[in-house]
């Protein structure tokens, strides 16, 4: 456990209450996130710093193990026994400086329980600290329509909390090191007598870090963190849904201690096409035809995704709102193999005739009076074949 959460309100931080579920301090960091993002505030320290403290906050309350090491740590030293100066933040020789315990040990400080064994045993003795999981990280992706039917890999640029690049996460100034406290010669403990017991105390020379910077770093203050960024490479599968979410693997935030990678956990915006839309792993597409070729038949061009074009058969006496079926050219599954392109055609009416064109639909009509596609419906409705009167 780092020290100085014995001084820092992280359900503040975040505007949560101390009951808070984990959906609820999710949604809250997300939104902080989104609103304090560097890329959203350039050259905003202020934003700069409180994105940090919420990434911060996030970090140790939506883990389960962190949080409750925490909320541990809060109630217990809440009557201030051990003083607020004695971890984190304290003043020596008139300045003041925060030092992450993880970072100037390497990563590898203890964690709640072998600071309580210290109290009770002199030394830094205990179990050995276990590695830790990277933290999941968000990001947000738009594709375009043709790239999500097949897939794509793209850059995406992260900014995560991580170790100060100019002091490279001891807190001490460039060209100098902390060094070893001549108090407690590195334990970050001192021992008192009380009655025939030995207790073990945090120093007040090092503030139980085992650690004194003297000179602190300017770029972090003496905390060991800044933002970093890097840029991941984001294989996304094809055939990914507006609004899908994909999980990276080992893509997020770096683990300690030898831990696993977190996840990288991406939010797909895919933008609409002007004229193909999906239904299920098929793509679809409307196509107008005129009603001489719905009537008569023949072979028509039709548009497919990814480019080109197909050339699709007609049968005579098609109706309209018919939809055939095109082999291999919608979306690919899984298992490499395409889905379908389905045609739905859509007689077009034309608003204006010529004399010739008119004459001969009228022709058309006399030829086929005896033709009546409505002559069914009166019965089916369950009424007379007659008509009514008002």
């Amino acid at each position: 456990m780092n020290k100085d959460w014995l001084e820092k309100d992280f359900y503040a931080v975040l505007g949560v209450s101390k009951d808070a579920s984990a959906d609820e301090i999710k949604k809250k960091y997300r939104k902080l996130a989104r609103e304090l993002h560097p890329d959203k505030n350039p050259g905003d320290k202020a934003a700069e710093e409180r994105f940090k403290s919420v990434s911060e906050a996030y970090d140790v309350l939506s883990d389960d193990t962190k949080r409750k090491e925490y909320d541990e740590a809060r109630s217990l030293f809440a009557g201030g026994g051990f003083g607020r100066g004695g971890y984190g933040r304290g003043g020596f020789g008139g300045q003041q400086y925060d030092v992450n315990m993880e970072d100037l040990f390497g990563g590898e400080s203890a964690g709640f329980g072998d600071f309580l064994g210290g109290i009770f045993n002199r030394g830094r003795g205990g179990r050995t600290p276990q590695p830790r999981r990277g933290q999941d990280l968000e990001s947000s992706l738009t594709l375009s329509f043709d790239d999500a039917l097949d897939g794509v890999t793209v850059p995406l640029r992260l900014s995560t909390d991580g170790p100060c690049t100019s002091c490279h996460g001891t807190g001490a100034r460039t060209g100098t090191v902390p060094r070893v406290c001549p108090t407690c010669e590195g334990t970050g403990q001192t021992s008192r007598n009380a009655g025939g017991f030995a207790f073990a105390e945090p120093c007040v020379t090092c503030r139980g870090r085992g650690l004194f910077v003297d000179d602190p770093c300017p770029s972090c203050h003496g905390s060991g963190r800044g933002l970093s960024s890097r840029t991941v490479q984001a294989r996304i599968p094809a055939g990914v849904k507006n609004g899908a979410k994909i999980r990276l693997k080992g893509k997020g935030g770096k683990g300690e201690r030898g831990g696993p990678n977190g996840d990288l956990l991406v939010d797909i915006t895919v933008t609409p096409h002007p004229l193909f839309d999906r239904k299920g792993d098929n793509l679809t597409v409307t196509v107008p035809v005129t009603f001489a070729e719905a009537a008569l038949g023949g072979e028509i061009s039709v548009p497919t995704p990814r480019g080109g074009a197909v050339t699709l058969k007609i049968p005579a006496g098609t109706s309209n709102g018919r939809t055939m079926r095109v082999k291999g050219k919608g979306i690919r599954r899984k298992d490499g193999t395409n889905a379908d392109l389905l045609v739905t055609v859509e007689v077009s009416v034309p608003q204006n005739l010529s004399s010739e064109a008119r004459e001969a639909l009228e022709a058309y009509a006399l030829a086929t009076a005896d033709h009546d596609p409505r002559k069914d419906l009166q019965a089916m409705a369950g009424g007379s074949s007659g008509g009514s009167s008002s």
